[in-house]
């Protein structure tokens, strides 16, 4: 431990957060990049002539702070601070691609020069009162719900829970336990479901336990939630949830003809581009 002072007063400064301060300078020098494994912790108390315990509970300081996530089989990783922008009305858009054979979030992840992947689950369950409400059935009404742990670079980035009528999943092949290329609304589209109103529900609050388990970061990290609701002229098609870490993606919303947009993308672009330069 070492001392300092404060108001007059000594104060004793255990070593975790020594260690904890040196390893967040490395991090922010760039001594270990995004994406790197961490020494572990027995390497770490080597280094620092430290206690095992004194370096996890280091390494816990920097997780807290959002600065490292653990990985199962790869140790203590660095994370990745770039944000993320989700244009939320690209997959809406009248003019996608419609024979895409990537959705929305492999589109967005290349344009960030990331690596996407996905983990896919998908389950035939009974709808809960808020699900219910969001597709205008009744509570315990059968429900597919797909679900998709979507990584960048190996990190945890987004849940994205889909849930769909149970007869209209089936009449669509949505039912699949497999992925679909180019996404579910194109589905929906080339089977006759054209979805044509979208209503948007977003905030943001603390992270539950399943969620910080689900994004590998701390209970109570803020997060976005952020719901959309479709529909075709007759039906509630879906709702899908997406839940991701609040100060590591920005929102973009897109409204208008494709001309005046482009003026608004390029204006956008040269301010950031002015931002990095200063």
């Amino acid at each position: 431990m070492y001392e300092t002072q404060e108001r007059g007063i000594q104060v004793t400064e255990p070593q975790y957060r020594q260690i904890a301060e040196k390893l967040r300078a490395d991090i922010r020098a760039g001594k270990w990049a995004p994406g790197q494994r961490l020494p572990s912790h027995a390497e770490l108390a080597a280094l620092y002539n430290v206690s095992v315990t004194t370096t996890r509970g280091a390494v816990s300081e920097l997780a807290k702070e959002n600065l490292v996530f653990t990985a199962t089989s790869r140790g203590t990783i660095v994370r990745n601070r770039q944000i993320l922008d989700h244009v939320v009305t690209d997959s809406i858009r009248p003019d996608r691609p419609r024979r895409s054979s990537a959705d929305v979030f492999v589109e967005t992840a290349e344009r960030a020069g990331r690596q996407a992947e996905k983990k896919f689950e998908m389950q035939i369950v009974p709808a809960t009162p808020e699900v219910a409400g969001w597709l205008g059935i009744e509570p315990n009404s059968w429900v597919v719900a797909r679900s998709l742990i979507q990584s960048l670079d190996g990190e945890p980035w987004s849940w994205e829970i889909s849930h769909f009528p149970r007869d209209l999943a089936e009449a669509t092949g949505i039912d699949s336990p497999q992925d679909i290329p180019g996404g579910t609304m194109q589905r929906l589209r080339e089977r006759g479901y054209q979805e044509t109103s979208f209503v948007h529900l977003e905030h943001a609050r603390p992270a539950s336990r399943e969620e910080a388990e689900r994004l590998a970061v701390p209970i109570g990290t803020w997060i976005t939630d952020f719901v959309r609701i479709a529909s075709t002229g007759e039906r509630i098609t879906r709702a899908t949830r997406r839940r991701f870490a609040a100060d590591r993606n920005r929102i973009i919303h897109e409204l208008g003809d494709e001309q005046g947009l482009a003026l608004i993308r390029n204006a956008l672009n040269s301010a950031n581009d002015s931002a990095r330069a200063h």
